[in-house]
């Protein structure tokens, strides 16, 4: 059987040029890269202040102890209880650290950390053997990603793109690098966009390539040797099966594929959540002093009233409010100032009156069109 748990920690990407036709696809993809961004932004910043208090406690630690070579004995113990209110802010700042970075592993990949390097090192004219992939820890199982789908992204697409086994066996012999973990992953990464994109029948033969990939995998831990030796010996037998080993081979790759269709629905339902959620944030900020939206106000005022607040005419505004009925101008100009579209001289927040918003004297100053 597949282990899918391995991908429930993968963020799909959010600049694709589709998406299901329910989203906003713009807006969304604006927003929520923004936040993600803003959130990487926010750790980095948490991660160097606590990277800088590490760095004072320890120094003052050591001016400390440089003072206790030379201190008396009245001085003496003054100087050691400090040491020990340092030692225990040492403590609970390195606690701290260790949280912060567990933190920062259980994050999902996405594409803003796969394209960004975790970490750079330089070896000097010593070549070393690549650590098997199962004994890496998570970090290094990251980083490896971004390398592998870096230096192989278009040879794996052009691997998910193939239809027969035999052309498959081909190509993976020709780059038998690809039968990989990083591969698999890639290719579930990509299932699931497809299908957000509604493209449910090249998905399904993506999915079909993912599940031949996971079979050589599995194969390899099986027989415990090296991924690449097993391309023949799957290939060989899924031509050659059997019923059985056919139809099990199938119900996989059928249910691997509703998996991704599952997964897309939640992606989707989240996205739609979390869009509904920013907008809502978004319309209560920008609520006026009166509770009222500036923006639905000003979709329900005349055309007139519109075009004045477009191009921030106050002389216009005077103009078309004289022309109107008196009810109907202060119910406009009521919902304009509750809404903070028109603000009042001095920031007065009362209804103004009928001859206070068609006043020729009305300096310009008083709306506020922004």
């Amino acid at each position: 059987m597949v282990d899918y748990s391995k991908w429930k920690n993968i963020e799909v990407s959010d600049d694709e040029d589709e998406t299901h036709p329910n989203i906003d696809t713009p807006s969304l993809f604006r927003w929520r890269h923004q936040a993600r961004i803003e959130r990487m932004e926010q750790l980095e910043q948490e991660k160097k202040a606590l990277e800088e208090s590490l760095k004072e406690a320890e120094q003052k630690k050591k001016m400390i102890q440089e003072k206790l070579k030379n201190a008396s004995d009245t001085s003496m113990s003054e100087l050691k209880k400090e040491i020990e209110v340092i030692d225990k802010n040492l403590k609970e700042l390195e606690n701290k650290k260790k949280e912060f970075k567990k933190k920062e592993e259980l994050a999902p990949w996405n594409v803003d950390t796969l394209s960004q390097p975790k970490f750079s090192k330089t070896v000097i004219n010593k070549k070393e053997e690549e650590k098997n992939y199962e004994d890496m820890t998570d970090e290094e199982k990251e980083a490896h990603m971004k390398k592998f789908i870096k230096e192989n992204e278009s040879l794996i697409k052009q691997y998910g793109m193939l239809q027969k086994f035999d052309d498959s066996k081909k190509f993976l012999t020709q780059h038998n690098l690809l039968v990989h973990e990083d591969t698999a992953n890639y290719l579930v990464i990509w299932c699931i966009n497809l299908e957000m994109e509604e493209k449910r029948e090249l998905m399904q033969h993506v999915a079909h390539q993912c599940i031949c990939m996971q079979y050589m995998l599995e194969l390899s831990k099986q027989l415990k040797i090296d991924p690449r030796a097993c391309i023949a010996p799957f290939f060989e037998r899924i031509q050659t099966a059997d019923i059985e080993y056919r139809r099990q081979f199938e119900d996989e790759r059928n249910a691997f594929i509703q998996r991704i269709i599952n997964r897309a629905k939640e992606k989707i339902a989240q996205a739609l959540k979390e869009q509904e959620e920013e907008e809502e944030r978004e319309r209560k900020e920008r609520l006026g002093p009166g509770g009222l939206d500036p923006a639905e106000v000003f979709e329900t005022l005349p055309k007139e009233l519109q075009d004045c607040f477009e191009k921030r005419d106050t002389e216009l505004l005077k103009q078309v409010i004289m022309k109107m009925p008196e009810e109907e101008a202060k119910y406009h100009m009521k919902r304009c100032v509750d809404s903070g579209l028109w603000v009042p001289e001095g920031g007065v927040k009362e209804e103004p009156t009928y001859a206070e918003a068609g006043s020729s004297e009305q300096k310009a100053d008083d709306l506020d069109l922004d």
